[in-house]
């Protein structure tokens, strides 16, 4: 590959499947440069430091989440409740599609993520934001009542933790998950309800 032909993406996909291959603690950018077919140094042109070129990936991994979850904010067809409760499920549903198509991936961003809490807390704001934006709406609809969206997004987002936090990933496999997914999320209902 010429240097011109690279890209930041390129070089993050080549860095996805290097993690993969080597996993976090043995992984390099010289691994990166090799399977691009380039220099260090130019990974380096795009990517400053090994720590940047993890932060990038880990937000681009955590992004693909986000891009999903906000068409469903985003959207009109569904009534508060309705948005509340397929943005809950199409959130377990992807990190649990995170953890169970690509657990070597998914081990390896549970250590990407845990050296880059800058990205992990914004992609977590951007959620709880979505949550708000949810729950404002209801709230304008007559739907939901909350004397404060921001506190009942967080109180939400923390309510089911159980179903998004990777440290939880093992429980995801467990037989009666769907069900006591849809008990909490009944319970979140209710309570938000007028």
């Amino acid at each position: 590959m010429t240097p011109e032909a690279l890209t930041p993406e390129r070089i993050l996909e080549a860095t996805e499947d290097v993690l993969r291959r080597y996993g976090p603690a043995k992984a390099t950018v010289v691994d990166v440069a090799r399977a691009l077919g380039v220099s260090h140094g130019s990974v380096y042109r795009h990517f400053r430091t090994k720590a940047a070129l993890r932060e990038a990936v880990t937000n681009r991994w955590l992004e693909r989440t986000v891009v999903e979850l906000a068409k469903i904010t985003a959207g009109r067809e569904q009534s508060a409740p309705q948005k509340l409760r397929h943005w809950l499920r199409a959130l377990f549903t992807a990190k649990r599609h995170k953890a169970g198509d690509d657990p070597e991936l998914f081990a390896t961003y549970g250590v990407l993520i845990g050296e880059n809490s800058d990205v992990v807390e914004d992609h977590i704001q951007e959620l709880v934001g979505q949550l708000r934006a949810i729950i404002e709406e209801g709230v304008d609809a007559g739907q939901f009542a909350s004397p404060d969206p921001e506190a009942s997004a967080q109180a939400v987002f923390d309510a089911t933790t159980r179903f998004h936090d990777p440290a939880y990933a093992s429980d995801w496999r467990k037989p009666t998950i769907d069900g006591e997914f849809e008990a909490v999320t009944e319970l979140v209902l209710r309570g938000l309800s007028t």
